[in-house]
């Protein structure tokens, strides 16, 4: 097992944690002694995750939620408040990828546009909204944003400003909530190899591996080590910032 930075006696919700990367975040984050809330749509994928992840010795525990759903959203942090009362840490990676790539800027529709917008920006402020009161002894929030937001990767432009947006928020929520003695960061991963990219071009696959610094594919467990540290007391002065952790394929 990787020795990531300790969570002890931390709780943290991951959303979109039923599978994927989502999954394996919540994996870690369980890896390095925190309490996780596995937060996602799918139920039964969700409820399954939960009693894996228990048998396994960790302590997780499963609530529905639809982050497209404001109502979704406002249900679930008042479950997850009354279970668990202290949060200390939110990682906001639900969001909407799969089947919306390959249309060029003018052949993307106007209900797919605002469907990407919905969850992946409106998704996520609604998110940190119903979490931070419950983060009364400060904490981090990590969200996800995307490399393809930082060099402008074409025929997704529905996504990538999406993911552009969630980088500002990330700035500006950081001087918001920074008084409170809560972090707010972003993770800006490549392509990794989950069942979300499955329908991913193999060109696109190629242009990534080997044009990365790192050269060959990405996959979960090259990304979870950046959110368990930025969730950590390690990068308690870090804020405001988005890491891409990609192999090199996009350099700050």
């Amino acid at each position: 097992m990787t020795n990531f930075p300790q969570l002890d006696g931390k709780t943290v919700i991951v959303t979109g944690a039923a599978r994927g990367l989502g999954r394996a975040f919540a994996e870690a984050v369980a890896s390095a002694g925190a309490t996780v809330v596995l937060a996602d749509i799918e139920a039964g994928l969700g409820a399954e995750a939960e009693r894996e992840m228990q048998a396994a010795g960790f302590k997780a525990y499963f609530y529905p939620v639809d982050i497209g759903d404001p109502a979704s959203i406002s249900a679930f942090a008042a479950a997850v408040g009354a279970a668990h009362p202290k949060i200390d840490g939110l990682v906001n990676n639900a969001a909407i990828a799969t089947g919306i790539g390959g249309k060029t800027y003018d052949e993307i529709d106007i209900e797919t546009w605002d469907r990407v917008f919905r969850v992946n920006v409106r998704g996520t402020w609604l998110m940190v909204k119903a979490i931070v009161p419950l983060m009364t002894g400060g904490g981090g929030i990590v969200n996800l944003a995307s490399d393809t937001a930082l060099w402008g990767a074409q025929n997704l432009l529905h996504y990538t400003s999406s993911k552009g947006a969630v980088i500002s928020m990330t700035r500006s929520l950081s001087r918001e909530v920074g008084p409170q003695r809560i972090s707010v960061n972003a993770i800006a991963p490549g392509i990794v190899r989950v069942w979300a990219t499955e329908y991913v071009p193999q060109s696109r696959h190629d242009l990534y591996e080997n044009g990365r610094a790192i050269p060959g594919a990405q996959h979960p467990e090259d990304v979870v080590g950046a959110v368990v540290f930025l969730l950590s007391d390690a990068s308690r002065f870090i804020t405001g910032q988005t890491i891409p952790v990609n192999g090199g394929f996009v350099l700050n």
